[in-house]
């Protein structure tokens, strides 16, 4: 499996920005789909994740009400909505896609969204 993560920017604070993973290779072993970020100086943290049939979704208090995570399987592609930007926000994004199992199939190489007081 391969992600490609598109969509970050630079973007002031309360604007809003779509992020895109799109998967290719063997997407059928894809089950749960996530967005990740890491801001300078601080680990990687989860902020969405989805499953395949998009009925389960999970999503950081720091987010809730702001972002939305969605996924087209016909696309093999998932989406974060981000609204309501703030500078905490600002850091590099990733997506990852788990197995059924949780096996981490794969990451993307990031996306950059910097939000600006």
């Amino acid at each position: 499996v391969q992600l490609v993560e598109s969509g970050g920017g630079l973007v002031q604070a309360g604007g809003s920005l779509r992020l895109s993973c799109a998967a290719s290779g063997s997407t059928f072993s894809i089950n749960t789909m996530g967005w990740y970020r890491q801001a300078p100086g601080k680990q990687r943290e989860l902020v969405a994740s989805i499953t395949t049939n998009g009925g389960s979704t999970v999503y950081a208090d720091s987010v809730k009400g702001r972002f939305t995570i969605s996924r087209d399987n016909a696309k093999n592609t998932m989406y974060l909505q981000m609204n309501s930007l703030k500078p905490e926000d600002t850091a590099v994004y990733y997506c990852n896609a788990l197995s059924r199992v949780l096996l981490i199939l794969a990451w993307g190489k990031g996306t950059l969204v910097t939000v600006s007081s």
